[in-house]
């Protein structure tokens, strides 16, 4: 798929109503600093329409993406930094539990992890808590520039095995720098978001 316009929408904080509409919406979780601007930014071809943040933790709100007039990108604040209250953090996993078992047309949730390092507990409980919902997550292994090319099946593999994820788990690795694995990722949202048409076939990794 091409994605012609891309604009951001509406963007809801800790207290705010989230949108309603009858259009697809995929969203995009991952730990701060996993790479999930530069994702979107990179799907999207805009350099810097999703927003990176000088500082780890401070993004507290879901931001919608309105993608081709016809679908969703939702941006889900990104978890784990570790100088953030537990205050805080409760108060964002409140609003992203809201958000995952109220949204009724999200379609698909890309989870991401760093392609370099093994899952965090973070990562795993999100992980499960996505799947917890009701929906299978698609993962995106980020940063694959940052390794070797020899270490890929290596690293593919220790993020499957430390999530605890089955062969039903698609992973797909990403380069920000290359944009390596972006063809594949929007046949994903091609599918789930416009429904064009067979269903992508299994893992990547």
């Amino acid at each position: 798929m091409k994605i012609k316009y891309a604009e951001l929408e509406t963007v809801c904080g800790v207290t705010s109503k989230f949108p309603e509409h009858d259009v697809p919406e995929i969203a995009f979780a991952g730990k701060s600093n996993v790479g999930k601007s530069t994702l979107i930014n990179g799907l999207m071809n805009r350099k810097n329409l999703a927003r990176t943040s000088s500082q780890p933790g401070k993004t507290q709100t879901i931001n919608y993406y309105k993608i081709n007039d016809s679908f969703y990108f939702v941006d889900l604040p990104g978890y784990g930094y570790a100088k953030v209250s537990k205050e805080e953090k409760a108060k964002w996993g409140k609003m992203v539990e809201r958000y995952l078992r109220n949204s009724k047309t999200l379609k698909l949730i890309f989870l991401l992890i760093d392609i370099r390092h093994e899952p965090s507990a973070n990562d795993k409980q999100m992980f499960e808590w996505i799947k917890s919902t009701g929906y299978t997550p698609v993962i995106i292994a980020t940063k694959l520039d940052k390794i070797k090319r020899s270490m890929k099946d290596k690293c593919l593999k220790i993020v499957r095995e430390g999530l605890g994820a089955g062969k039903d788990i698609k992973i797909i690795p990403y380069s920000g720098l290359t944009k390596a694995g972006r063809d594949e990722i929007l046949e994903v949202v091609s599918y789930y978001a416009e429904c064009e048409g067979s269903e992508p076939s299994g893992e990547s990794s």
